[in-house]
Parts: C-alpha cells; structure tokens; sequence
C-alpha cells in the first residue's frame, strides 16, 4: 500500500468529548466579547463614517465617501502619516538592533546582567503619559536638563519641543527610550533557547564571534526578531499616549500621528464622522499589514 493510500485509509480525527466541552464553554463568551468590543464600534465608526456628525442625537446628514475624500485633501493627515513612518523606520533601524545587541551584552547568567537587564526594562514599566510629561520637563529650554546642559556649556536655551523641524526628533528619542527594554527582553527569552552546543561546535571549529551570530545565533532568533518587527510595526502605527503629553501635536501639528491627528482633528473639534473615517483608514492599514505579514514572514512561526 502507498503512504498515500495509508494517509487516506487513516481513520479522521475527531475531537475529544472534553475538546468540544471546552469549546462549548470557552468559544461563545470570548465571541461575545470580541463582538461586543471590536466588532461592534468598528462597524459603527465606519457607520458613523458616512455621516457629518457631531455627536449629538442621531446622524442624519448623509455624505457618503465625502470624509474620506476630506481626510485625504488634508495636509495634517499626510504629515501624520509621514510621522508613522518615521516611527516605523526608527524601530526598525535603530530601536531593534540597539535591543539586540543589548540583549546579546546582557543574556548571561551572571549578577551584573540581571540587574542591567532591569535597568533596561524599567522604562518599558513607566506608564507612557508619565513617560511623556518627564521627558518634556527635561527637554524644557527653561528649567529641563537641556537647559541645564545648555547653560553648563555656556549656549543658549534649545527649545526642542517648541522647534517644527526638531520637535518630532524628541517624540522620537522617547519612543527608542521607552520600549527597547521591551525588544531587549524578547530577544533576552529567545537567546535562551539557542543550542549551545551548535555555538560550542562552531568556536571548536575555528569560527570568530561574527560569523557565530551570523550563521548560528541569528537564524535561531528568526522567528522572535519577525514577532518583534510586527509588534513594533503594529505598536507605531498605534502610537498616541506619547504625543498628547509631550508636545499636543504641535507645534503647528508637526507631531501628530494619525491617532492623535484623529482625536485633535475629529473628536475634540466635534467631527465625528470625520474621525470615525480616520479610524476606519487606520484599521485597514493595519488589519492590511497584519495579513500580508503574517503569509509572508509568519506562516512556519
């Protein structure tokens, strides 16, 4: 008899009588909840999308794709958008390979890298609106440390915040200070599982400290450096709780991300048809994104 014959002679699996208890049980409140907090605003926020609503009474002044149309045309939404990118290239290229190379300095098992491992990860710990409000007294061109820095080598006040070239470069110093203690932990957990006696080999062989990571190290991190870039990916198209306390949006809104172009442009200036548009564009691009990487990078994760 072929293997093909013997896979199909193969009885079919069935589900244990305890698999589908657990189903019955666990499935319908999980659904419930998914429903009742996803599915459903998603499916009013693009409802309310058609609509030039302030969020008064019921919407009835029906616009079709108009908000859309204006969320486009505006040049706010564009310099958000560029603002995510820049975001998403910053982690990509200097957030994640500083967390890397972190975690590789930190992942023995000795007393000096459990505690710089916590020094790292303390941040990540730091409430984000907290982290916000620090970091903007310290980049204060009156009593922040810059201006304690400034004065110390006898310059003249920086104000970075209130600068619309630079004031996005401190969302950005921030972001990198806040989560690659997270990266750092991630790629600390998957250093852990790489074979030692592959490196042991290697190093027996002759191979250097490169081509050790390079050949081993590396690809048996692959699939926790693909989960990172997605959550770092995810994580800055979401970004939000730093902008409102560090710099508003401004100045002139040279800080927005979309998030918070969609609360500073639709929800406090009553537009919530507008908003409910911005919100329904971001959750394309990222369900979009999620999908296409996941076939992609992710199937044999």
């Amino acid at each position: 008899m072929s293997t093909v014959e013997a896979a199909h002679s193969e009885p079919a699996r069935r589900m244990p009588a305890n698999g589908w208890a657990v189903v019955v049980i666990f499935l319908p409140p999980a659904l419930l909840l998914f429903t009742v907090f996803v599915a459903l605003p998603m499916a009013e926020a693009a409802w309310y999308s058609f609509y030039n609503w302030n969020g008064y009474g019921r919407p009835d002044r029906f616009i079709g794709l108009k908000n859309y149309g204006y969320v486009f045309e505006n040049p706010a939404f564009a310099r958000a958008l560029i603002n995510n990118g820049l975001v998403i290239a910053v982690s990509l290229l200097i957030q994640l390979p500083l967390a890397l190379a972190v975690a590789m300095a930190v992942a023995r098992r000795v007393t000096w890298a459990v505690w710089f491992r916590t020094i790292f990860f303390l941040p990540y710990v730091l409430a984000d609106v907290g982290a916000g409000l620090i970091w903007r007294y310290m980049f204060d061109g009156d009593y922040g440390l810059a201006a304690s820095i400034a004065a110390g080598l006898g310059q003249q006040p920086v104000y970075l915040l209130a600068s619309k070239d630079w004031a996005f470069t401190g969302v950005l110093i921030v972001i990198v200070w806040k989560y690659f203690g997270f990266y750092m932990m991630l790629y600390v957990a998957g250093l852990q599982g790489v074979d030692k006696s592959l490196l042991e080999a290697a190093e027996i062989d002759g191979a250097g400290p490169w081509q050790r990571f390079r050949h081993i190290t590396l690809p048996q991190l692959g699939p926790m450096i693909r989960l990172s870039i997605f959550f770092s990916v995810v994580g800055s198209l979401q970004l939000f709780d730093f902008v409102v306390p560090l710099t508003g949006g401004g100045p002139f809104g040279s800080t927005n991300t979309v998030v918070s172009f969609l609360y500073y442009f639709g929800i406090t200036r009553m537009r919530v048809g507008f908003g409910s548009a911005v919100g329904v564009l971001l959750f394309l691009i990222c369900v979009i994104f999620a999908i296409v990487y996941r076939r992609l990078f992710m199937r044999d994760d």
